[in-house]
C-alpha cells in the first residue's frame, strides 16, 4: 500500500514544531508524496498561531516542487457539545479540517461526555477527519464514534506519531486496532495522518502502515491512496 497525501502535519507556526512549509514539502516530495496538508494548532492552545494564520492560508503556493499543498487546520474540541475555536468564515476558506481533543482546550471527562463531544464535532460541516481518536486518555464508544463517523461523512485519523513517537497517549495500538476493526466492519473510511511535528517525519508511515498489513485492513477504505481520492472524501462531507 502507498501512501501518497499525509493529511496531518504541522510547521514553527505551532511553536512546539520545528520545520517550515517549505522544509515539509520538500521532504513529502524525498517520501514519495503527491500532496501534504498543513494542519498547524488552532487557538485556544497556548502555542498555536493566531487566527490570522488561518485566514492567510490562501497566500501559500497550491504546488510547491511539484508537490500538492492542501490548506487546512487542527480545531481544538472546546466543550462536550463538540464546540471548536474558529468560527465558519474562517473554516470554509480552508480545504480541510482536523479536530481533535487535547486536554490542553478541554479537560478529558466521562466516556459518555467525550464521545459527544467527539459526535457533535462531526457534526460541524467544515470537520472533515476526528484526529488521533486512539488516545486512551480520552474514553471513548468507539463503536458510537464509528457509526457517527459514517452517518456524517467523516474521516477517522490513523495517526502515526501516536504509534512511533507520541509517548504520553494511552493503549494506542489496541485502540487503534479495535477503530480499525469496526471501521472494515461499517464501511468507514480512514485518513492516514503522521501528524509530523519535524519535517523528516512527513510521509512517513511505517508503524500504522505495519499494522494495516498485520490485521489485513482493506486498501478501499483508505482515504489517502491518492490526492483526488482524498480531496474527493473531505468534499463529500462539505456537499
Amino acid at each position: 500500500m502507498q501512501i501518497k497525501i499525509d493529511a496531518h502535519t504541522h510547521t514553527l507556526a505551532s511553536t512546539h514544531a520545528y520545520s517550515t512549509v517549505f522544509e515539509n514539502a520538500a521532504f513529502a516530495k524525498k517520501n514519495g508524496l503527491d500532496g501534504f496538508g498543513i494542519t498547524d494548532h488552532t487557538p485556544p492552545i497556548q502555542d498555536a498561531p493566531d487566527i490570522l494564520h488561518f485566514m492567510n492560508l490562501h497566500v501559500l503556493d497550491r504546488q510547491i516542487d511539484g508537490v500538492e499543498l492542501l490548506r487546512g487546520a487542527e480545531l481544538n474540541i472546546v466543550d462536550y457539545k463538540g464546540g471548536v475555536y474558529l468560527d465558519k468564515e474562517i473554516l470554509k476558506r480552508l480545504d480541510y479540517a482536523i479536530a481533535s481533543f487535547h486536554d490542553m482546550a478541554l479537560t478529558p471527562g466521562s466516556k459518555a461526555e467525550n464521545t459527544a463531544a467527539y459526535l457533535g464535532a462531526m457534526d460541524n460541516p467544515y470537520v472533515a477527519i476526528i484526529g488521533h481518536p486512539e488516545d486512551g486518555r480520552v474514553p471513548v464508544d468507539f463503536e458510537q464514534l464509528v457509526l457517527a463517523a459514517r452517518s456524517t461523512k467523516t474521516l477517522l485519523e490513523i495517526n502515526n506519531s501516536s504509534l512511533r513517537a507520541a509517548y504520553y497517549r494511552l493503549n494506542t495500538r489496541e485502540n487503534m486496532i479495535e477503530i480499525l476493526r469496526l471501521c472494515e466492519q461499517y464501511g468507514v473510511a480512514v485518513s492516514m495522518g503522521t501528524d509530523a511535528h519535524f519535517a523528516p517525519a512527513v510521509g512517513r508511515f511505517d508503524e500504522t502502515l505495519e499494522l494495516l498489513e498485520e490485521i489485513h485492513f482493506p486498501q478501499e477504505l483508505v482515504a489517502n491512496l491518492s490526492v483526488e481520492k482524498f480531496k474527493m472524501l473531505i468534499g463529500g462531507k462539505k456537499a
